[in-house]
């Protein structure tokens, strides 16, 4: 299928790694060029490295409001504009309602939300001139299945998940389609801090076994390469009637109509 990316401009947040290199290499691989940011500044050098030509990149912590400003605007600059905004950045705080401290929630709604509502904002002017924008943001089923060990991303996947809706309303005046792509338990670097939240003594692959069979109705955990397709599409031509959808890429763990 022809997804018509050839020589679009993306931005990927949390890109370095996990799901958000799988992104970024989906997207370079239909002709996008690509600009990621991480935190790490090792870890985004050796994926651009491995990216190739058609990616750039910078450490950015997307919870500081300035950095956060000067990568997009160096990214944009450096493309010559954007087209496709990838909200992928995360962090795990996983923990119930009592167990979790008000800095862990504000930490994970400053990354999982207020990132959002940043990044769009300092896209914006580049998307409206773009001649087909797109915003996908990256969230969870618990945003639509809430789980008490999981407090934190509940409460503020759901927030994300509204972010995303109202944003398509308002945006579509401008052709800007914004979009959810909501993951269930996936092959990520995040999965071993809840490994040690919440099963410290069990060894990784007791837990990942365990969790799957409990938890997610074919039985594993999905592969990044089986969420970057979906968002490929996504910002691509054929999708250009979708906009405020949220669509569940998570192996049947969405249990709800």
């Amino acid at each position: 299928m022809e997804l018509g990316l050839k020589d679009r401009r993306a931005i990927v947040t949390g890109g370095s790694k996990g799901l958000g290199f799988a992104i970024a290499q989906e997207l370079i691989r239909e002709g996008a060029t690509v600009r990621i940011c991480a935190r790490n500044t090792e870890e985004v050098a050796a994926a651009v490295d491995k990216l190739g030509e058609q990616a750039g990149g910078q450490a950015v912590d997307v919870r500081d409001a300035s950095q956060l400003s000067t990568f997009m605007t160096w990214a944009a600059e450096s493309m010559g504009g954007i087209d496709i905004l990838v909200n992928n950045a995360g962090g795990a705080h996983p923990g119930s309602f009592e167990a979790l401290s008000d800095e862990s929630l504000l930490a994970d709604f400053n990354i999982k939300v207020h990132s959002w509502f940043r990044a769009v904002k300092a896209a914006l002017p580049w998307l409206r001139r773009s001649p087909a924008p797109r915003v996908i943001n990256i969230g969870s089923v618990y945003a639509r299945m809430p789980d008490f060990r999981f407090f934190s991303t509940t409460v503020n996947r759901a927030a994300g998940l509204n972010l995303t809706k109202a944003l398509a309303q308002e945006l579509a005046g401008d052709r800007i389609l914004v979009n959810a792509v909501n993951i269930g338990c996936v092959e990520t670097p995040q999965w071993a801090n809840i490994h040690q939240k919440r099963a410290p003594e069990k060894s990784a692959d007791e837990f990942f076994a365990e969790l799957a069979a409990d938890e997610i109705p074919l039985a594993r955990f999905g592969k990044p390469e089986e969420v970057s397709g979906i968002v490929a599409f996504l910002a691509s031509d054929r999708a250009s009637y979708i906009t405020g959808a949220s669509i569940d890429v998570a192996g049947g763990m969405g249990r709800y109509a």
